[in-house]
């Protein structure tokens, strides 16, 4: 029953899919029931792409099943006529994995030669979207990669960036640019825009960059053990990780020019890497130092996703930004030992490691967080509970898949990442202040607002309020109440000790009015939450 809610990743026909589609001359059969192929209405309403996804179903129909017939060879046939492409990839689906059908031996009968067909026949019910894709994808790195010479100038493949994923084109954008910069060239980029012929010339790179731990780092070590590619798998997200990453990225190249009897590159002035080559390369440093970013030092944030990112947004928040890291977890268990061990002395307990989004909502509602930077799950989360959010990892929004330039990695994605979190805050506090006190005049004339806001004083709506045993009936415009003399029970303070601090002292007088209206002089637990019901929160 857990397909009735949201997961934080897709089934592994989702990862398979990130990596054909990524790919040039690529093709997926998917062996399952009709209306299995969903997809390719993801990737056609997120992805910015003009090609549509490369993916047909063998259908398999009830009756086919009894006749013990299969459409798969006859699919492929078509597959190869109408498409030509180099490498069709099979998979099952989580039903007919259940028929056990031996799908080697069906794309054998199709007569398509099997050079040209991949079995990816994983078993969908315990593998998931992430583990799926870096399986696949490390599957044809083996299949294609060939032993060759290394390049005349230095150069890199840029490992796991795949259809869907996070900031795709301007991660990608953001590191050719420093590399460029650099001297450096980029020999492939995989699985993204390359083909099969591409991945034969994997091994011509002087190392191999992988800097997402969920996508692409195994293909990367199997490269290492067999051609001796050198590789670095940290994210250059943040300003410091990204100087430390320019370093690193310049150490190793500079030794393997050592070893062929090259000259070693230097590192250009700072400068070089901003996008106008005049200023500095970020403008995080100094905008961190503000008065306006100082006041984010107290500001309490809870950062929850997946492995990549979630290590290094609770790093950027707090070496950068100052502020106070209140809990952090992942939803990939298999990452969660790095993910501690990244984050040691960053967390004031215990990595949350959960797949339950219900269980991250929850602890957001205990926790009440200034910032929260999540996935999409834990944006709608927090539009239920006003609390700023920022998605920083899948699963993604439409926002997060934009034609413009907003990367994630390097020094522009430091920038990019300072204004979303100020943003998100700031913004937060503007809606609150809107909800609470109306449009200040702004729309409407003097005296209409309070009638026209949107969380007005309670009115009768035909219904009795019953306290004891006394029916009360509020008043249908009720009058201003003193609320001097209201008591609140310690359980209805902890409870608006969660309310935002800016619209508290907002919500503790509506909530006296309201009990006052209804004849109590105690603000209780039950109290607070049928006032917080009548008031439309």
């Amino acid at each position: 029953m857990r397909l009735a809610f949201w997961l934080y990743e897709g089934t592994a026909l989702h990862g398979i899919s990130r990596i054909t589609n990524s790919m040039k001359g690529v093709h997926t059969v998917y062996h399952a029931p009709q209306g299995d192929d969903y997809i390719t209405a993801t990737y056609t309403m997120l992805e910015r792409t003009p090609d549509f996804p490369g993916l047909s179903i063998s259908v398999v129909r009830g009756r086919d099943l009894a006749q013990g017939v299969s459409r798969l060879p006859g699919t492929l046939q078509q597959v190869d006529h109408y498409y030509s492409p180099d490498l069709t990839v099979i998979a099952p689906s989580c039903s007919t994995a259940l028929l056990q059908e031996d799908l080697n031996q069906l794309a054998a009968h199709s007569g398509v030669p099997s050079e040209k067909l991949l079995v990816y026949a994983l078993n969908p019910f315990r593998v998931s979207e992430n583990e799926a894709a870096d399986g696949l994808f490390t599957e044809l790195v083996k299949r294609y990669a060939v032993a060759q010479e290394k390049t005349s100038r230095p150069s890199v493949n840029l490992l796991g960036f795949t259809s869907l994923g996070f900031h795709l084109r301007a991660n990608l954008t953001s590191l050719r640019r420093m590399l460029e910069t650099l001297g450096i060239s980029v020999n492939v980029v995989a699985p993204w825009g390359s083909g099969i012929d591409d991945l034969a010339k994997l091994p011509a790179a002087w190392l191999n960059i992988a800097p997402y731990r969920e996508i692409g780092a195994t293909a990367a070590g199997y490269l290492d053990e067999t051609f001796g590619m050198p590789a670095i798998y940290e994210a250059p997200i943040g300003v410091e990780p990204t100087t430390a990453w320019l370093r690193k990225l310049l150490e190793e190249i500079n030794r393997i020019a050592g070893q062929e009897g090259l000259p070693a590159l230097t590192m250009p002035a700072p400068r070089a890497f901003s996008l106008d080559g005049l200023s500095a390369p970020s403008g995080v440093p100094w905008f961190a130092r503000t008065a306006d970013m100082e006041s984010f030092s107290n500001k309490r944030a809870f950062v929850f996703g997946d492995a990549t990112h979630t290590v290094a947004l609770v790093k950027f928040l707090r070496d950068e930004l100052g502020m106070q890291i209140i809990g952090a977890g992942t939803y990939l268990e298999g990452h969660a030992d790095w993910v501690r061990k990244e984050l040691e002395g960053y967390l004031p307990g215990e990595l949350m490691v959960t797949d339950r989004f219900q269980d991250v909502a929850k602890l957001i509602d205990d926790q009440m967080p200034d910032l929260v930077c999540g996935t999409q799950m834990e944006r709608h989360s927090c539009r239920k509970l006003d609390v700023p959010c920022m998605v920083i990892c899948p699963p993604t929004h439409i926002e997060n898949h934009l034609l413009g330039y907003y990367p994630f990695f390097g020094f522009d994605g430091a920038d990019v990442i300072a204004d979303r979190v100020y943003l998100s805050c700031k913004l937060g506090l503007e809606k609150h202040l809107i909800d609470f006190f109306g449009d200040a005049g702004l729309e409407y004339e003097e005296g209409e607002d309070s009638a026209k806001a949107e969380f007005q004083q309670p009115v009768s709506n035909g219904h009795d309020h019953t306290v004891g045993d006394t029916v009360v009936q509020v008043q249908a415009q009720p009058t201003t109440s003193d609320a001097g003399g209201i008591s609140w029970s310690d359980e209805a303070e902890t409870m608006l000790k969660k309310v935002p601090f800016f619209v508290r002292k907002k919500v503790r007088k509506n909530t006296e009015d309201f009990a006052l209206s209804i004849g109590e002089s105690c603000v209780t637990a039950e109290v607070f939450r049928k006032a917080k019901e009548s008031l439309g929160g």
